[in-house]
């Protein structure tokens, strides 16, 4: 029987490691824009988000939103949206991708106190379902589609 690994393989899919945290979530190294990050994976969450405190780091172009952002305990969060950005997750990478740009402090926080390292964001559905993710939970691991050649 052919491991999931290898099947994958075949399917043009590339395999990504995970770290589990203290507080059991998977975090992810990912770019954006070219810049090295820390990111909790959230299928749960329905955008990529980063935090406030990190747009000149990511070197974001951000405007205001209406959009109000909730989750992890807060509600009515105000955000900001960057367009046109690149994310790259190993060797898997997305143009274009909408960022939402919220207050994580609340998030980090909660890390820091179970011992966990503070994040820059979080990489969400809109990502994982581009790249057509699969979630390997033990083996640790994510597998993203590759785009076809053109």
């Amino acid at each position: 029987m052919k491991s999931l690994k290898k099947f994958l393989k075949g399917k043009n899919y590339i395999q990504v490691p995970l770290d589990l945290t203290a507080t059991d979530h998977f975090e992810i190294i990912a770019k954006i824009n070219g810049i090295t990050g820390r990111f909790i994976l959230d299928t749960g969450a329905s955008n990529t988000c980063v935090g406030l405190d990190k747009i000149e780091y990511f070197e974001l172009v951000s405007k205001n939103s209406k959009i109000k952002a909730a989750g992890a305990g807060a509600t009515n969060m105000e955000t900001q949206i960057s367009t046109k950005n690149t994310i790259e997750i190993g060797q898997w990478s997305q143009e274009k991708v909408k960022l939402v740009l919220f207050d994580l402090v609340h998030v980090n926080e909660a890390l820091i106190s179970h011992n966990a390292q503070p994040v820059d964001g979080v990489v969400g559905a809109d990502v994982l379902k581009k790249g057509k993710a699969i979630i390997d939970y033990d083996k640790k691991c994510i597998y993203l589609k590759q785009k076809s050649p053109k």
